[in-house]
C-alpha cells in the first residue's frame, strides 16, 4: 500500500511485523513454529556470545533498522559495541553489523533477491539466509567483500561458518536443523574470545 514513512509510522504497533521500502508499506503474517525455533535458537546463541565477550547488542523482529530508502524488520540484528549510537529507543538508524533473515513461504524472492540487494547496498557487513521450511533446511552465509560487493563465506575445514563481523564466532550449518538443538551454553563455552 502506498503511504509515506510517518504514515507508516502511524500504523505501527510493536506486536506487528510490517515493513516500509520506497514508499510502500507491507504486512506480514506469523511465522511457523519451526521458524521461531530456528529463529530462538540462534538468537540466543548470537546473544550469550555477544554477551560473554561483550561484543554487542543482539535484537529480533520486530526491530526497525532504517535504512535510505526503507524500514526493514530483520528477524535478528547484531550491533556491535562501537554501533551502538545508531541504536534509539524505538529503531536503528543504519545498517547492523550482522543481518539474519529466516525465509517463509511468502518471503523466498524478498529475502534471496531484495532484502540481499537492498543489506549490500546498504553496507550492512554480514548477511545470513536460512531457509527453515520443511524440506529445505538451507542456510547462506555472505559478507561484504573489498568492492563491498556480498561474496558467500565458504566453511571452514571444520564444517563451520566463521563470522567475519563477530570474531571468534562460528556455527555449523548442522546446529539449525538438529532436534532438538544442541545447548547454546556448551555451544558458546567451547567459542574463543575474539582476539584483541
Amino acid at each position: 500500500m502506498a503511504m509515506t514513512y510517518d504514515e507508516w509510522l502511524d500504523l505501527q504497533d510493536e506486536d506487528i511485523h510490517s515493513e516500509w521500502v520506497d514508499g510502500e508499506g507491507f504486512w506480514y503474517m506469523s511465522a511457523s513454529e519451526r521458524h521461531q525455533a530456528v529463529k530462538g535458537f540462534l538468537y540466543v546463541l548470537l546473544w550469550l556470545f555477544c554477551e560473554r565477550f561483550q561484543l554487542g547488542i543482539v535484537r529480533d523482529a520486530p526491530m526497525e533498522m532504517r535504512l535510505q530508502n526503507s524500514a526493514r524488520e530483520p528477524d535478528i540484528v547484531v550491533i556491535r559495541g562501537e554501533h551502538r549510537d545508531r541504536l534509539a529507543p524505538m529503531r536503528l538508524h543504519g545498517p547492523a553489523d550482522l543481518v539474519v533473515e529466516l525465509v517463509s513461504t511468502e518471503s523466498v524472492r524478498r529475502d534471496q533477491i531484495i532484502k540481499r540487494r537492498q543489506y549490500e547496498e546498504a553496507g550492512v557487513p554480514e548477511y545470513w539466509i536460512l531457509d527453515p521450511r520443511p524440506g529445505h533446511d538451507h542456510a547462506e552465509f555472505f559478507a561484504l567483500n573489498a568492492e563491498r560487493r556480498y561474496e558467500p563465506i565458504a566453511p571452514a575445514s571444520d564444517g563451520r561458518i566463521y563470522s567475519r563481523v563477530l570474531p571468534g564466532f562460528a556455527i555449523d550449518p548442522a546446529w539449525l536443523w538438529q532436534d532438538p538443538f544442541p545447548s547454546t551454553l556448551d555451544l558458546v563455552a567451547g567459542m574463543s574470545a575474539p582476539p584483541s
